[in-house]
């Protein structure tokens, strides 16, 4: 979840944010200093915390249910696990943070770093019980997810298999919706997809403060080409007994040329928003590998999960659930201008 610096996919500033003064520096005459709940906001990404409930619905999805009530237990452990892994990210970089990153809530001595390693254990605690809450299936994949969060960030950052730690902790908050609702095997396809998106975000990130390769986002970029087909062109096989109620939902070739079907005209256009959020920068970086076309290229596949989880969503035959996804995009970026958080990480 989700979601680097030396080589890492967590916190980057995007150079949206204004000039930050250095550390132990007074802020500049006239500037309010941030207050604490701002300082734990961008400590746990507040806004990208509005990529994080696509995962469970797409899972749901897959499952071949529709969201009720009880979808909000496994939404609220991966939103828990999610900041977890933020702070945790963030207690376990501080030194280097406060090198390259003094502004940041840890080594700017807004946030002590007891208090975000006991939050981080704390939101560990409470995904984990929300996850329990929703059955013991859930729980059974919450467990890993929250083992693989940790790793990443405290051991497997740095090291060749970090991008396939954060793609699996992604793949795994997606089964967790599938399992919550009946059937992880179901939701098997849709996670290994999200997964393989995460996979290209991660590797290209391991470059964007010292660029220089263009290797990463020309893979991120065919990756994105071959999910976009994936997702427009393949069926979800759904459990036996759900297929009847979800099948007229999914896209796919139709029958004696019969036309598509809404469901499949919404997972295209989702499928065509994903990849133009994601090709772009990715083709840009590709072209000229510097740290700020990284960023970028890096930003963008990010902000491409929540368009390819809403067409997911929609290849499931949810397709109220699929713009409900979608819109949570916009709202994600209207709830960082409003709170002067631009600059704040998305991962």
């Amino acid at each position: 979840m989700t979601h680097t610096a030396t080589p890492r996919l967590t916190p980057v500033d995007r150079g949206t944010a204004p000039a930050t003064p250095a550390a132990g520096d007074p802020p500049p005459s006239g500037a309010p200093r941030p207050g604490r709940a701002a300082a734990w906001a961008e400590l746990v990404r507040l806004p990208a915390l509005f990529t994080v409930p696509g995962d469970t619905l797409a899972g749901v999805a897959a499952a071949g249910r529709r969201p009720g009530p009880r979808a909000l237990l496994p939404i609220g452990s991966s939103l828990c696990l999610y900041a977890a892994g933020m702070v945790l990210n963030d207690w376990a970089d501080r030194a280097e943070d406060a090198v390259e990153r003094p502004h940041r809530p840890l080594p700017s001595g807004r946030v002590r770093p007891a208090a975000a390693f006991t939050a981080a254990c704390g939101l560990t605690g409470a995904g984990l019980l929300l996850a329990a809450r929703a059955g013991r299936p859930a729980l059974a994949v919450a467990a890993p997810l929250a083992a693989t969060v940790w790793a990443y960030d405290l051991a497997l950052k740095h090291t060749p298999a970090g991008p396939a730690a954060m793609a699996a902790a992604r793949g795994l908050d997606l089964l967790m919706g599938g399992a919550a609702a009946g059937s992880a095997r179901a939701a098997a396809p849709s996670a290994a997809l999200l997964g393989c998106h995460t996979f290209a975000v991660t590797a290209v990130s391991r470059r964007e403060t010292t660029g220089g390769s263009a290797t990463a986002p020309l893979a991120a970029l065919a990756a994105t080409g071959a999910l976009t087909r994936l997702v427009t062109h393949r069926r979800i096989r759904l459990p036996a007994g759900r297929r009847a109620a979800a099948a007229p939902g999914l896209p796919g070739p139709a029958p004696g040329g019969a036309r598509p079907t809404p469901a499949g005209a919404v997972t295209a256009a989702l499928a065509a928003a994903y990849a133009a959020t994601a090709a772009r920068p990715y083709f840009h970086a590709a072209l000229n590998p510097s740290p700020p076309l990284t960023q970028r290229a890096v930003g963008g596949g990010i902000r491409a999960t929540v368009p390819l989880q809403a067409a997911l969503t929609a290849r499931s035959g949810a397709t109220a659930t699929s713009l409900l996804i979608a819109a949570l995009a916009p709202a994600g970026r209207l709830f960082a201008r409003r709170h002067a958080m631009r600059g704040v990480s998305i991962t």
